[in-house]
């Protein structure tokens, strides 16, 4: 029988993932909060589900999009930074868990972020005790122990470092800044290709009950990898005049990644 994914949050990661999905012969849920966006999930051959989570609510058919689920990816960043009004992310996951103690649903992939990790200093792997200094790190953390430490579902959880990909690099924000510090501190970045093969070699080795660290092991300091970013695109380099600390490097101590390290795409 086809294994049906529910992806909650068709978006850059989202997406092109339930597109990978449905071309390895998986049918996939997928939603999106807009009406235009689930037009485009139908053409792509999603089954598309207009779902808003809110503190307060779910607007949408949730249980009907979580039936007959198998693997349920989680997908939705927390939004706190911006003009935009905040949230509590950790209310809205807590209404998202409710719901699925309601299904069938078992198998969780939740993508959290590195930033959990705050600003730990040297090697940091999944052993690492999280210490978070920002209030979307914070609620990561909450919500990552929402959900692994509910023994009736077996969770994987995912803290992707900086995602690079098609239409999205850091360098494009930092082009051209002066007086930047932590120039010699070293990137911690992943690219979507990779966000994508580590989900599904998850989903296909039924890898659960896990913490995995995603992040490229190549560490070069911020001054030369956005230098060289820049001149590749022939915009100009971002300038650091001090050092700082912020000497983290986030590397993976998990068998399962350090086995699929040799299928990583560079992100150079």
């Amino acid at each position: 029988m086809t294994k049906k994914i529910g992806v909650i949050g068709c978006g850059w990661l989202g997406l092109p993932l339930a597109e990978n999905l449905i071309a390895n012969g998986y049918t996939v849920n997928g939603t999106s909060t807009s009406n235009e966006k689930i037009t485009v999930l139908k053409e792509k051959g999603i089954t598309p589900f207009k779902i808003v989570l809110s503190e307060k609510e779910i607007k949408g058919d949730i249980h009907a999009f979580l039936d007959s689920v198998s693997v349920l990816v989680i997908n939705i960043p927390p939004k706190l930074r911006g003009k935009g009004p905040k949230e509590s992310y950790i209310a809205k996951i807590a209404l998202l868990h409710e719901a699925i103690k309601k299904s069938a649903v078992k198998n969780i992939i939740f993508a959290s972020s590195t930033a959990v990790y705050g600003d730990t200093e040297g090697t940091v792997t999944e052993k690492t005790t999280p210490q978070p200094t920002t209030e979307s790190g914070i609620q990561l953390v909450q919500c990552e122990d929402l959900l692994k430490n509910d023994k009736a579902l077996n969770t994987t959880i995912i803290r992707f470092g900086g995602l690079i990909g098609p239409n999205r690099h850091p360098v494009s924000m930092l082009s051209g800044r002066e007086n930047l510090s932590g120039g010699d501190a070293p990137v911690n970045l992943i690219h979507l290709d990779d966000c994508i093969g580590i989900i599904k070699s998850i989903i296909a080795r039924n890898h659960y009950n896990d913490v995995l660290n995603a992040v490229y092991p190549d560490h070069p300091s911020k001054k030369e990898y956005y230098t060289q970013q820049a001149e590749k695109r022939g915009i100009p380099a971002p300038e650091y005049t001090a050092t700082g600390k912020n000497q983290k490097i986030v590397t993976f101590c998990s068998i399962f990644l350090i086995n699929y390290y040799k299928f990583l795409t560079s992100i150079n």
